[in-house]
């Protein structure tokens, strides 16, 4: 089955599906590793990690893209590739899609917010008319060649127009042809759990460490009906930690060591980027 057919599949069986965010080539075959069955390309964890800039617009068409390619390049699992609010208008959507899809992406993502978007849970959002949002998808739709390419719609309404109204758009681009619907930073306990009895369509829930939205356990999530969880930067807050702790050690003692517990062993990290397979590629074309 391919990876696309494999994330409608995980999609529509609303079992909670726990998908990590990856930020490069190595924290996506650390997730693959580790058996989780899709990863999620996180905008907001290429611009931090690649661009050391808050999630607030500055990611382009070409950033994502590429990141895309080496991940896809990298794992064998589905990608959810987070393409922001498509960098543009329709066209510049439908152009996403196309330039995407080559890369290798199984669902993007596109969103309703007023360009230069910001992170879900940031404050200060704004979002694009309804209208205007429907026609994105659409042309997103109409975008991809392979009809098992997913279309995921993302809402930020319920920051600046309210609940209601962001059930409604989300409705809205079901009707356009969305795949997945993707309502960001609920804030109440009871709208995360009344979104699955509101919305036929399969849906996200976006799970945001230290987020506006309350945290829920990914099998309640499954109980509820999401076809998937997400912790989009979840590896990018442990790595940050990881270094920090790792990084402080040497600082005050002049040192690290593997025994210390605080860095992967050596062995390990060559095992996670593939060197014996590269050495024995070596061995057969010396």
């Amino acid at each position: 089955m391919s990876t696309r057919k494999t994330l409608k599949a995980l999609a529509h069986a609303r079992r909670g599906v726990l998908v990590p965010g990856a930020f490069n080539a190595l924290s996506a075959k650390v997730i693959e590793d580790l058996g989780f069955e899709a990863i999620y390309v996180t905008g907001a964890g290429v611009t931090n990690m690649w661009f050391g800039m808050p999630d607030q617009g500055f990611m382009g068409l070409a950033e994502i893209a590429d990141h895309t390619a080496r991940i896809r390049d990298a794992v064998e699992l589905p990608l959810l590739v987070d393409a922001d609010t498509g960098f543009g208008n329709a066209l510049n959507v439908y152009h996403t899609v196309r330039t995407l899809e080559r890369a290798g992406a199984d669902c993007i993502q596109l969103e309703d917010q007023v360009a230069p978007k910001r992170c879900g849970h940031f404050s200060g959002k704004e979002v694009i008319s309804t209208e205007e949002a429907v026609s994105k998808i659409k042309a997103a739709v109409d975008a991809r060649r392979d009809s098992d390419l997913m279309i995921m719609a993302r809402t930020d309404a319920a920051a600046t127009h309210g609940f209601e109204a962001a059930v409604e758009r989300a409705q809205r681009f079901a009707e356009a042809g969305a795949d997945i619907l993707f309502v960001e930073a609920v804030t109440q306990a009871e709208q995360v759990r009344s979104l699955p009895q509101r919305l036929a369509t399969p849906q996200l829930m976006n799970m945001v460490i230290g987020g506006k939205t309350p945290i829920f356990n990914a099998d309640e999530l499954a109980q509820l009906g999401y076809g998937i969880v997400l912790y989009a930067n979840a590896a990018l807050q442990g790595a940050l930690m990881g270094m920090q702790q790792a990084l402080t050690v040497l600082r005050n003692s002049k040192q690290v060591l593997e025994s210390g517990g605080l860095v992967a062993p050596f062995a390990e990290r060559q095992r996670l980027v593939g060197k014996p397979e590269w050495d024995a590629l070596e061995d057969r074309y010396t």
